[in-house]
C-alpha cells in the first residue's frame, strides 16, 4: 500500500485565541497560505507583530524528498498580504515548531529539534533572520514540541518525551525555571498526564484567569488528528491537575484539509493554526522508492 503522508496547510484566523476557546470553533475569516509544491508543506505557524502592524510568521518548511525541516519567515503587511519570504534557521537535523517570543529585552526561538538530542534556545541577532544558539536546556528527557509559558515570575515548559512513539504522542511532562537557560527542574510527578487524546503540546500556552490553557493534540486516530484545550487547574511543585476540553472545530472552508489540526497559536487579535490532508497516492510511494534508492538526501521527520 502507498505510504500515507501528512500534508499541512497554515491559516490566519481573524479572531483572537480567546474567541476560539469560548466558541470552540474557528468561525471567522481565514487568510490561507498558498499550497506548496507537490509533497512539500508549511506547518506549525508562530507569529510576532511589529510596531507597523505587520505579521512576522515563522513556519516549518518540509519536503518529503529530503524528509528534513527548516524554519522560514514570511512577512505579511497590515492587510495580511504576503510581501516577503526568507529562510531563517537551518540545522543538520530536522527543525519544526518555531516558537518565538519576546523576553528579557530580546526575541527568542525555541524550535522542536529532538533529532539533535537536545533542546536549544536561539536568540535573534538582527531582523528576525539571524538566529544563534544561546543555550541548551537540560530536562529529564529529550523533549518534543516543548512549549514555554511565563507565569507568576517563573518559566514553565510543557513537553512530551522523545523516548518512544508512545511517549511522543501520549505523555506530558512539565518543568520550571527562574531563568530561561535554567537550571530547569522537572516536575516530580512526570509524566503528569498519559492520554493519547490530550497530552502532546500543540501551540501557545496562555493564562486565562486562574487556569492555564495548553493546546494539545488528539493522536488517537492519527498524528495531529485534532486539537483540544487542556485546562490546567493546578500546577505547583507537587501536583498537576488538568481536564481536556472538546476537540476544536476547524474552519468551514478547509476543503481537502479536514483530516487533522496540530497547532494553535496566539498572536494578539489573530490566531494561527494548521490543518492537514493525508496523501496515500502511488506518486507518494514512488517518491519513497526514489529516496530509498539514494536519489534524495535523507533526513528526519517528526513524530
Amino acid at each position: 500500500m502507498p505510504r500515507r503522508k501528512d500534508i499541512w496547510r497554515c491559516g490566519i484566523l481573524a479572531r483572537p485565541l480567546e474567541h476560539v476557546l469560548v466558541t470552540g470553533a474557528m468561525d471567522g475569516p481565514v487568510t490561507w497560505l498558498a499550497e506548496e509544491p507537490s509533497f512539500q508543506f508549511l506547518a506549525d505557524p508562530f507569529g510576532l507583530r511589529d510596531e507597523e502592524g505587520r505579521l512576522h510568521l515563522f513556519v516549518e518548511q518540509y519536503d518529503y524528498r529530503s524528509r528534513h525541516g527548516t524554519i522560514e519567515k514570511l512577512l505579511f503587511d497590515e492587510h495580511m498580504q504576503l510581501v516577503d519570504r526568507n529562510p531563517c534557521l537551518s540545522e543538520p537535523w530536522h527543525l519544526s515548531y518555531p516558537q518565538v517570543f519576546a523576553a528579557d529585552g530580546a526575541v527568542w526561538m525555541l524550535p522542536e529539534a529532538h533529532r539533535s538530542g537536545a533542546l536549544t534556545l536561539y536568540r535573534d541577532h538582527g531582523g528576525l533572520l539571524d538566529w544563534r544558539p544561546e543555550c541548551r536546556i537540560a530536562l529529564d528527557c529529550v523533549p518534543v514540541d516543548a512549549t514555554i509559558l511565563r507565569r507568576d515570575g517563573r518559566w514553565y515548559l510543557f513537553y512530551s518525551p522523545a523516548t518512544t512513539r508512545t511517549t511522543k504522542l501520549a505523555h506530558l511532562h512539565v518543568a520550571w525555571a527562574d531563568r530561561l537557560c535554567g537550571p530547569w527542574i522537572p516536575h516530580p510527578a512526570n509524566p503528569v498526564r498519559i492520554d493519547p487524546r490530550s497530552s502532546r503540546p500543540g501551540g501557545t500556552a496562555v493564562t486565562l484567569g486562574d487556569r492555564i490553557m495548553l493546546p494539545v493534540q488528539d493522536c488517537t486516530a492519527t498524528y495531529g488528528g485534532a486539537l483540544r484545550p487542556l485546562w490546567i487547574n493546578r500546577l505547583d511543585e507537587q501536583r498537576f491537575e488538568a481536564e481536556a476540553g472538546d476537540a476544536l472545530i476547524p474552519p468551514a472552508d478547509v476543503g481537502d484539509y479536514s483530516q487533522g489540526m496540530h497547532s494553535l497559536t496566539a498572536c494578539g487579535d489573530i490566531t494561527l493554526f494548521d490543518v492537514k490532508r493525508i496523501d496515500a497516492s502511488l506518486r507518494g510511494l514512488a517518491l519513497d522508492v526514489q529516496r530509498q534508492l539514494g536519489r534524495f538526501r535523507s533526513g528526519s521527520r517528526r513524530p
